[in-house]
């Protein structure tokens, strides 16, 4: 869905439980140019956009780029690295593109940031600036696996202990940029009725008014709930989206956009139970 809405994708889990296979995955599963960034505390924003360097032989700057020059691109650890590297990414997940030495370099319409981190009570963290996390559209919490899961997972790979390759799967390209352009172009034209629009406004609108919460969601944060409910509207084979494809995705677009007060956590309260409260208390379209 966030493919589809030319969104991004925050991932979060304890280390071990398949973020980077996860990503790494469902970039094989399209035919577009992936890229990697692991994330460390010394790394620089030069280090992600790139440079212009000067060429003794030719006298003139060439630009070395770097590698957020992709399509799909997995920032692994990014809450591994300071926020004045995190914030190299700003633009280029909100415009497509990068400034490098007042020159805008245009990324193409396949860019899109699937970007995983571990948990901010984790040593050697850095959390995420409220700017960045509005930037994704859905962070998705990765729990450790059920019993049953693990057991499966030992007993399939317990004989090696480095990560397997999504082509030992048997993964293959099931898309192309020309089909995800066309797809974007079809939801385009999916149905958003006024009556979900004001109840998407509504449950936004909510955020910022409830006594949990320090800050709500944004602007931004209705627009991209729109926009997945459209894309979940057309993976369900309909041409207009209904109240239960915003209830679905409300808590995957929302959950890292909400700033808890000082003593919701005190309550016991989080994001999720707080976003179940909002949706039990405005009231759905008919």
């Amino acid at each position: 869905m966030s493919l589809l809405s030319d969104g991004h994708v925050l991932l979060e889990g304890v280390p071990g439980v398949a973020k980077t296979l996860l990503a790494r995955t469902f970039a094989a599963a399209l035919s577009l140019k992936f890229g990697r960034i692991q994330f460390t505390p010394d790394l620089m924003p030069g280090d992600i956009v790139g440079t212009n360097l000067f060429n003794f032989q030719t006298n003139q700057f060439t630009l070395t780029r770097g590698p957020i020059f992709t399509q799909l691109l997995l920032a692994d650890e990014i809450n591994r690295t300071p926020p004045k590297t995190q914030a190299a990414l700003l633009q280029s997940m909100h415009e497509r593109a990068v400034t490098i030495d007042g020159q805008t370099h245009d990324l193409g319409a396949g860019f899109m940031v699937i970007a995983t981190q571990n948990p901010i009570e984790h040593q050697g963290t850095y959390p995420l600036p409220e700017a960045q996390l509005d930037r994704f559209l859905f962070k998705h919490v990765l729990p450790y696996p059920s019993r049953d899961e693990e057991r499966s997972i030992v007993r399939q790979h317990g004989h090696r202990t480095t990560m397997p390759s999504p082509a030992q799967f048997g993964v293959e390209p099931v898309a192309t940029l020309d089909d995800l352009v066309a797809m974007r172009t079809a939801i385009e034209q999916v149905r958003l009725s006024p009556d979900i629009v004001d109840y998407i406004v509504d449950i936004v609108r909510a955020t910022r008014e409830h006594p949990a919460l320090q800050f709500g969601a944004s602007p931004r944060a209705a627009n991209m709930l729109a926009s997945a409910g459209r894309a979940l509207a057309a993976l369900g084979g309909r041409d207009y989206v209904i109240p239960d494809d915003v209830k679905l995705l409300a808590p995957p677009a929302l959950r890292h956009r909400l700033v808890l007060a000082p003593g919701a956590e005190i309550e016991g309260l989080d994001a999720d139970k707080i976003i179940a409260q909002i949706l039990e208390q405005v009231a759905a379209p008919r």
